[in-house]
């Protein structure tokens, strides 16, 4: 997937977090869960999760690492992670 296409799929998955504020704790919880420590030191410079995390998800979820994310599937984890802390 071309940078285009990860910047698009990531702007749909933004969107859709957006209009869940209920979600919006736990989005952030899990952003800084899975953004590696000194993120600034290496490429892209971005505090985004690494490139090997988010293959072991897609193959996890799809299947396959070329499948794009879904908003509704990330929507679906974030809610299964939101119940998952309400039961500690």
């Amino acid at each position: 997937m071309n940078l285009r296409a990860k910047l698009a799929v990531g702007g749909r998955v933004m969107a859709a977090v957006a209009r869940q504020p209920r979600l919006w704790g736990t989005a952030l919880t899990q952003w800084r869960r899975t953004t590696p420590k000194r993120w600034w030191r290496q490429r892209p410079f971005l505090p985004v999760p690494t490139g090997d995390y988010l293959r072991f998800r897609t193959i996890t979820q799809y299947g396959s690492a070329d499948h794009p994310l879904v908003a509704d599937d990330v929507l679906n984890y974030l809610e299964w992670c939101r119940l998952q802390g309400r039961v500690k």
